[in-house]
């Protein structure tokens, strides 16, 4: 039988656990993209940082949603702590107040990050781009060289793959009509300039193949079902590494897109996380990612860092970006729907 002196002695360490449980609830959770780009962040981000820390990190997966991050905040106790997010992601999240703003004092010079990359609750973590791709054994002495070639089925005869949806199609569509890239956004929110898009899409509709995956946009080109495609600079890279193909990419007049870190609102582990995203925004360690997968990395410091034939094979490179513009975020969160809309209508015309 415990006598009394044992009992108060227990009941003394069972409150302690019970006061300290709640910050030892469970382990600091990094949320991303998963596929080997989140192999590398784990090796040269997530196992690192636990072990300088002396903590252990958990990592998770996820395909993306605004919804599923309304839905963790909003139980007061989210079981992630730090999520990677897309750019339409970010800027919900920052204005509905899902993620916590960030100190980037502790993450380091913003004048060093693309423009895009900086926010008050998200630091770029990687960028990619949407181009114009074809392999280059079907065009070996006239290649395309902008989107206008790519409408131009006169002149390079074939199929072109597309992303069935408005986002970015319309875009290309307008380069393809000769709009700068830098006016692109200007042109879409002026009168006529969405009808405009339209018609050019109308003008190469009858020789487009859709594809509704990004893996898609490389099987469609590497068996020549297309002569050119909408293509994904990532997807690409690794396919000519594995199959020993010569895909190219037209950087100018691409279109990047930039990931964020994050931590979300009430996250258990929120100061943990602020550090991980410090970390892992070092432009050192950001410089070893693109050696193991190839992304483009937001910040320059990190990008300069790179071989010169890794560098010139990423969207970040000074010289690939130089007539590349990011996406709009914030057009298409105004718009997606009600284009969206129009497009299946147009699509089933």
């Amino acid at each position: 039988m415990i006598n009394k002196k044992a009992s108060a002695l227990l009941g003394m360490a069972m409150a302690l656990i019970v006061a300290v449980t709640p910050a030892l609830s469970r382990d600091l959770t990094i949320t991303a993209w998963g596929g080997t780009s989140q192999e590398a962040q784990r090796k040269i981000f997530f196992e690192p940082f636990g072990q300088q820390k002396g903590i252990k990190v958990l990592d998770d997966s996820w395909n993306g949603g605004i919804g599923v991050v309304e839905a963790k905040v909003k139980t007061g106790d989210p079981n992630w702590d730090v999520l990677q997010v897309e750019a339409d992601e970010l800027a919900v999240g920052c204005a509905d107040g899902l993620y916590e703003t960030l100190d980037w004092s502790k993450i380091g010079n913003k004048e060093d990050w693309a423009e895009a990359a900086v926010s008050d609750c998200g630091v770029g973590a990687n960028l990619w781009s949407t181009a114009l791709t074809y392999d280059s054994a079907k065009f070996p002495q006239s290649a395309p060289s902008s989107w206008a070639d790519f409408w131009d089925v006169q002149k390079f005869v074939g199929k072109r793959g597309m992303r069935k949806g408005p986002k970015m199609m319309l875009e290309f569509a307008l380069m393809a009509d000769g709009v700068k890239p830098t006016e692109v956004y200007d042109v879409l929110r002026a009168p006529g300039g969405i009808d405009r898009a339209f018609a050019k899409l109308d003008q190469l509709k009858p020789n487009i193949v859709w594809f509704e995956s990004s893996a898609q946009s490389v099987q469609l080109v590497a068996s020549g079902e297309v002569a050119m495609s909408v293509g994904f600079d990532q997807r690409i890279t690794v396919f000519n590494k594995n199959e020993n193909r010569k895909l190219k990419v037209v950087w100018p007049g691409s279109i990047y897109a930039i990931d964020s870190w994050v931590v979300l609102k009430g996250a258990a582990n929120k100061e943990a996380g602020m550090e991980f995203i410090a970390f892992a925004s070092d432009p050192k360690r950001m410089a070893e990612l693109p050696l193991l997968t190839p992304v483009g990395l937001p910040n320059k410091v990190a990008a300069a860092q790179l071989p010169r034939d890794l560098a010139v094979m990423l969207p970040s490179s000074a010289e690939n970006m130089k007539d590349a513009i990011s996406i709009d975020a914030d057009f298409w969160l105004d718009n997606i729907q009600t284009l969206t809309a129009r497009f299946n209508t147009w699509l089933a015309q």
